[in-house]
């Protein structure tokens, strides 16, 4: 029998109790096809494991049941060590990544990358780049869509004539689909040029905007919203301003407005591959920060609602959208010049369905917290 190198061995000690196996016959089984591997990911952790099955050292049909195994199962311990770096660890709480400056790095990177190319990975009745609602009965990507739409405008308890302000507003799902059925004005704000482009586009004759600026420059005329949103935004926010971000959304909501706060949860720690390769600068706000970031402004958590398990289902929805739609893409151009090519379906695939394990792990969560500044009169009533 051959004797296993150091790191195989340790990289085998850390599968042992998810069932994962080196070259064995299950989907979720690592396939190993250059043993540089082992000694790559023991060295650089997670980030070396996406980068490694990205140059095609290894494969695994089922990469979201790998991470379901890998964080549900995992060693706490080993897994923490194998999984955290502690440059990710520093950068998270000293540095602020975050600035002005950095906030339209995602936009660049990552949402201008084609709208055509959303078009088909999203459900082209909404373009809603967040967690569908699959427990209200959904039959696919398009009805769980919309009915996470309508609840945020029951949750928020829109009326006709209200403004609305939509803080990071992607393609306009919400803004579009808020004016048309309940009559409200939507001024929505992006950090994506084509984001912004495609709402212009869409919108008709409704009172939607979309204006391209990052939250901290929002003018001092923009005030006295009725109720304003924020729908997977303020993944990109940070910890050195969750406070910063808050006071500005207060400032811009009437005294009896309410504000609703869609947003993953997670560690409050950076993960080296989404930053490096999807979310440049993202960090997944942990509960006590969004808590004391609160301090000040609002006063009330009227709600705190998580159905992040639906999530799984939603990435892994739109992984098979991606993949039915690779063919057309692959080999052509983003409008920045780009190319769709082998090495972006592998990164893409990875970030997909490795998110998707993460939800079926219950690691990360999605919320929905309803917040107000001096707390409703007899009670808030949420929308079930």
């Amino acid at each position: 029998m051959q004797k296993l190198s150091r790191h195989q061995a340790l990289v085998e000690a850390i599968l042992e109790p998810t069932g994962i196996q080196l070259n064995g016959s299950r989907p979720f089984d690592i396939q190993v096809h250059n043993d540089r591997m082992f000694r790559r990911v023991i060295g650089g952790g997670e980030l070396a494991l996406c980068e490694s099955y990205l140059d095609g050292d290894w494969n695994c049909d089922a990469l979201d049941e790998f991470s379901f195994r890998i964080l549900r199962f995992g060693d706490t311990v080993t897994l923490q060590k194998y999984r955290q770096h502690w440059a990710s660890i520093l950068m998270s709480g000293l540095l602020n990544l975050q600035t002005k400056k950095r906030a339209f790095e995602v936009g660049a990177v990552h949402y201008d990358i084609g709208n055509a190319f959303y078009g088909r990975m999203l459900d082209e009745r909404t373009m809603s780049y967040s967690c569908g609602l699959w427990r209200s009965g959904a039959r696919d990507l398009s009805e769980a869509q919309l009915a996470k739409i309508r609840l945020v405008c029951e949750k928020l308890q829109l009326r006709s004539g209200q403004r609305v302000l939509d803080v990071g507003c992607g393609w306009g799902s919400f803004g579009i689909f808020a004016a048309r059925n309940y009559g409200v004005e939507v001024v929505g704000i992006t950090v994506s040029d084509e984001q912004a482009r495609y709402v212009v586009e869409h919108r008709g004759n409704l009172p939607v905007e979309a204006l391209v600026m990052d939250y901290r420059d929002v003018p001092e005329r923009f005030t006295a919203f009725d109720r304003i949103v924020s729908i997977g935004m303020f993944e990109h926010v940070g910890p050195k301003n969750y406070k910063t971000y808050m006071r500005d959304v207060a400032r811009c909501l009437k005294e009896d407005g309410l504000f609703l706060l869609h947003t993953i949860g997670g560690s409050g720690i950076l993960c080296p591959w989404i930053h490096k390769y999807v979310f440049p600068n993202g960090i997944l706000p942990r509960m006590d920060q969004i808590v004391a970031a609160l301090n000040g402004t609002f006063r009330v958590v009227e709600d705190w609602d998580n159905f992040g398990a639906d999530y799984d289902k939603t990435l892994t929805a739109w992984h098979a959208n991606f993949v039915r739609a690779w063919p057309s893409f692959l080999n052509t151009r983003m409008p920045d010049g780009r190319v769709y090519d082998a090495r972006f379906y592998r990164l893409w695939s990875w970030y997909l369905l490795m998110c998707a394990g993460a939800f079926r792990a219950r690691k990360t969560h999605l919320w929905q917290i309803i917040l107000s500044k001096h707390g409703v009169l007899g009670g808030y009533r949420p929308y079930r």
